[in-house]
């Protein structure tokens, strides 16, 4: 019988390194991959709690080495700049918020990445990702993974039937101790490896000066104003200020103060108190549905309007081909467009999209 074969996406971090020791252990025939998305040494900062360096390419080719598998650098910098970089960068000038880790899933890994798998003849991809594929009668689900903390269903909302159908997620089920105890059983390199916690290509968090070096561009500064249309302090260039923020507002107050909204048209900041933060209904385009090819009727859902909070109970209405509004039972804090909403019906995703608006 021919064996299956899957090319490994390994970042060199722990979880991809277990995901590709769990295949090979299931016989599957096996290639390791790490995507090469930019220069780290252009970044000017600390790499350590990112991805995507130099030693990070060392750790995957060392334990591919262990496992005995092909190990294989792939230069997608081209598409990780014009799909990832630069959508991050378009989305702050318009006044949002991006996430783009859920633009690297949707162009790159699951795009570019799996594209380059079929024409290596290899039919699955496989990845580290904390989430699980079901089949049910002729459609392929997502599911959130076995261990809550770490599920990661929220950034993958976007794959395809395709994708879902050729991707493999082997720590599904696993508890992400028991993934390190593996690795370490193993004696991988990266056994105790302290897993990405900031945007790889601005490791120390300071979007503002990134998107000035990369673009070239000062963004001016501008009117800080109150709720009441007052012009109260500037701000320090657009892009360095994101919907809900606290700290870095260079206004004294007797009372916290939060950016309720940005507008590009003006160059103005408006922040105020934090009770106006809250909305109760959100507008969300680009859609993409997995458990349904559409939402025939309004659907009570859960929804998540950023990767770490907690489900909220709401419900979603299909209103366009592309369109869907969601109305929240309670008013919810700080929706940011650029962000992206998913909707739960329990374990399993039913879809999301990129919010643009809230009221």
């Amino acid at each position: 019988m021919k064996r299956q074969k899957a090319l490994i996406a390994m970042s060199g971090g722990v979880d991809s390194s277990v995901a590709a020791y769990l295949m090979k252990q299931s016989g599957w025939d096996c290639i390791g991959a790490t995507m090469k998305l930019f220069d780290s040494d252009e970044q000017g900062a600390e790499l350590r709690k990112s991805c995507c360096s130099l030693n990070d390419v060392n750790d995957a080719r060392d334990v591919a080495y262990r496992l005995n598998i092909p190990h294989y650098v792939l230069n997608l910098r081209e598409d990780f700049h014009k799909n990832v970089i630069e959508r991050f960068i378009k989305i702050y000038e318009e006044g949002g918020t991006p996430n783009p880790c859920i633009d690297c899933n949707h162009f790159i890994k699951f795009n570019r990445l799996l594209l380059r798998a079929n024409e290596l003849e290899y039919d699955y991809l496989v990845t580290g990702h904390y989430a699980q594929i079901e089949k049910s009668g002729g459609r392929f689900l997502l599911k959130k993974s076995a261990d809550k903390k770490k599920d990661q269903s929220y950034v993958l909302y976007t794959m395809t039937q395709g994708q879902l159908k050729s991707t493999v997620f082997p720590l599904g089920a696993k508890q992400k101790d028991e993934v390190r105890s593996i690795a370490a059983g193993q004696n991988f390199i990266n056994a105790a490896k302290q897993d990405s916690q900031d945007i790889c290509f601005v490791p120390d968090g300071d979007y503002g000066t990134f998107i000035e070096r990369y673009t070239g561009k000062i963004y001016p500064a501008g009117d800080i104003m109150d709720s009441e249309g007052n012009a109260i302090g500037r701000h320090k260039g657009f892009v360095r200020y994101t919907i809900g923020q606290r700290r870095g507002l260079g206004v004294s107050s007797k009372t916290a103060l939060y950016v309720l909204s940005k507008s590009k048209a003006d160059n103005s900041v408006t922040i105020g108190a934090e009770d106006k933060l809250y909305s109760k209904t959100l507008i969300a385009d680009n859609i993409n549905l997995i458990a349904c090819d559409n939402l025939s009727k309004p659907l009570r859902v859960c929804v998540k309007t950023r990767y770490l909070q907690r489900e909220q109970s709401a419900s979603a209405e299909q209103i366009a081909d592309d369109i869907i509004r969601i109305e929240f039972d309670e008013p919810q804090r700080a929706i940011t467009s650029g962000q992206a909403a998913v909707l739960y019906d329990g374990e399993y995703v039913i879809g999301g999209g990129v919010i643009k608006g809230a009221s």
